[in-house]
């Protein structure tokens, strides 16, 4: 998140507009010069303290300030007030003086303020450095309002409102920066993504962290927002079984499988349901890539085991390919496909998952679910989409990751 950096105490007086040393506004009232509009009385009052500050006599303007302040009733007044407090508390590097000085300012209700923003924007810093953050997420949602399209703003008071514990109000805010983000024509930094997934994910607000999640691949179609999206998903989604492994095989298909909890997730739930030839490419990849080795437990069982079975498995695909075209049902044929499609042949893989949804007593939406993926594989776009929309139910936010998927393939 940014912060107003560019804005340090020392440029206050000038941000403010309403700089007073070297002006007397009693003489310039006067002389019917002044912007100002104080009284007799409060003229009397506050010289006194803007004298001693002309001339740095920081003692004399403190023990005339109370009087200035009791004596200024009208807004200019109070402005004129507010502001001598605010040179007195910088010239003896007094916070909290400063502080004060400014609310006075704000709250003066003066049309002489000068720049209002730049006001609202010292007081959010200067709550924020002391930890006063209630205050300045009052400063920040006035600023909101006097500067609606102010991306730096809208991004503190989000920030803010993290911090205060309120995540909902907070990601609203930060949707509103990248929607600003995009209207100016910027580019969203990766961040700003992460962190509003991040928010939605913490408030368990599901269907925003999915759509929120689908936008951060959309903008930076990376392994880590893929990683992180979908184990979101599987961590809210709560899938079953089946629907899991297709979560962890779009993962896979995105370059997106990232440590030995992945690798295991998926191969040793492949190897269950009894895949040995998907499983074994899952293995080859992690030992390939350096994620663990041929050894390592508990992958070195899973290893042997698969790598006894591959051979005798591949050689009865054909067989067992022609009885499950042949058979009434069609969930001989899904599991061939998905047979057919652990051995990465997916051309194969989607001719039986079609067949499987001709002969049907399978579930239609999953079965289109792995169709639209054998055909994204095979480089088969328009169909693949095709079978991915018709997905229905339960699996429909698994399905849009999937188009997502489908969208970024060269």
């Amino acid at each position: 998140m940014r912060k107003f950096s560019q804005l340090v105490l020392g440029a206050m007086l000038s941000v403010a507009g309403v700089a007073l040393v070297g002006t007397s506004p009693v003489l310039a009232e006067k002389e019917a010069k002044s912007p100002y509009k104080v009284s007799a009385a409060e003229a009397a009052a506050i010289l006194p303290v803007q004298t001693a500050i002309q001339k740095k006599d920081a003692a004399a303007a403190a023990a005339a300030l109370p009087a200035a302040k009791q004596a200024a009733q009208g807004p200019d007044a109070k402005l004129i007030v507010g502001s001598l407090t605010l040179q007195l508390g910088q010239m003896t590097s007094n916070a909290q003086l400063q502080s004060e000085g400014l609310d006075m300012m704000i709250d003066s209700g003066s049309k002489a303020t000068g720049n209002l923003v730049e006001l609202l924007k010292v007081q959010a810093n200067m709550a924020i450095q002391a930890k006063n953050y209630p205050k300045a997420e009052a400063a920040l949602k006035r600023l909101v309002e006097l500067t609606p399209n102010d991306v730096d703003v809208t991004l503190m008071l989000s920030q803010i409102q993290t911090s205060q514990g309120r995540g909902t109000e907070a990601l609203a805010m930060l949707q509103r920066a990248i929607a600003q983000q995009k209207a100016a024509g910027q580019q969203v930094p990766e961040n700003w993504y992460r962190a509003a997934v991040t928010s939605a994910y913490k408030a368990k607000l599901v269907p925003q962290v999915y759509g929120l999640s689908r936008d951060w691949i959309a903008a930076y179609p990376g392994p880590d927002s893929w990683r992180d999206s979908l184990t979101i998903y599987r961590q809210l989604g709560n899938p079953d079984k089946p629907t899991d492994i297709d979560t962890l095989r779009l993962m896979r298909a995105a370059h997106a499988l990232k440590g030995e909890a992945d690798y295991f997730d998926l191969s040793d739930a492949l190897n269950k349901t009894g895949f040995p030839g998907e499983t074994k490419a899952v293995l080859d990849e992690g030992i390939a890539n350096n994620t663990f080795t041929r050894t390592k437990a508990p992958f070195a069982d899973m290893i042997t085991s698969t790598q006894s079975r591959v051979a005798a498995d591949r050689a009865s695909l054909p067989a067992q390919e022609r009885a499950a075209l042949a058979a009434g049902s069609g969930t001989p044929a899904l599991k061939m496909g998905d047979a057919y499609y652990g051995y990465g042949d997916y051309a194969k893989a989607a001719t039986l998952y079609r067949a499987a949804l001709q002969k049907g007593s399978v579930d239609a939406n999953l079965v289109n679910t792995r169709l639209g993926l054998a055909l994204g594989q095979a480089g088969q776009k328009a169909e693949a989409e095709a079978a991915l929309k018709s997905v229905t139910g339960p699996r429909t936010e698994l399905a849009s990751f999937a188009l997502l998927w489908l969208s970024k393939r060269s």
